[in-house]
């Protein structure tokens, strides 16, 4: 398994634990990084491996931007509320659309390593849930795109 792999499942694992620490994700740089720190040491990860420095980056990234993550998400999550969706699921999803809204990687990989990640950690029907989600948005990130190169 790859380092980015490593580093989506522990800031995953990271996002999913603050859901129970705390509801409106009010938490600084300093916190965040303790509860990735705990996350990591039980997974063997060391402080100074490029896994913590890519998961940390991750979350750092996600929580900045963590309102227009979540409004994406409450877009595309038709016919399902968004305090209705499972939170590992929303986890995950956070990551992704954080990955294919703010950053150069493709749809299509954050996507993949999405559902890769739900196949291994979610219930059966949540990779498709989450696959349903993710397509929507990358269609719209496409259709912005597309707009944005035709001005």
């Amino acid at each position: 398994m790859g380092i980015r792999r490593k580093g989506r499942e522990i800031a995953v694992q990271t996002i999913y634990s603050l859901e129970f620490v705390t509801h409106e994700f009010q938490i600084d740089a300093k916190e965040l990084k303790n509860k990735l720190l705990e996350m990591a040491v039980d997974k063997g990860i060391e402080e100074d491996s490029k896994i913590f420095e890519f998961a940390q980056d991750l979350l750092n990234n996600i929580f900045s931007n963590l309102d227009i993550i979540d409004k994406k998400i409450k877009e595309h999550s038709t016919n399902w509320t968004f305090e209705r969706i499972a939170k590992l699921d929303l986890s995950i999803m956070r990551i992704a659309v954080y990955e294919m809204s703010l950053t150069e990687i493709a749809p299509a990989i954050a996507m993949n390593e999405a559902i890769e990640i739900a196949k291994k950690y979610c219930s059966g029907s949540s990779s498709k849930f989450i696959n349903g989600v993710l397509n929507a948005v990358a269609k719209e990130i496409n259709v912005d795109n597309k707009e944005n190169n035709e001005e």
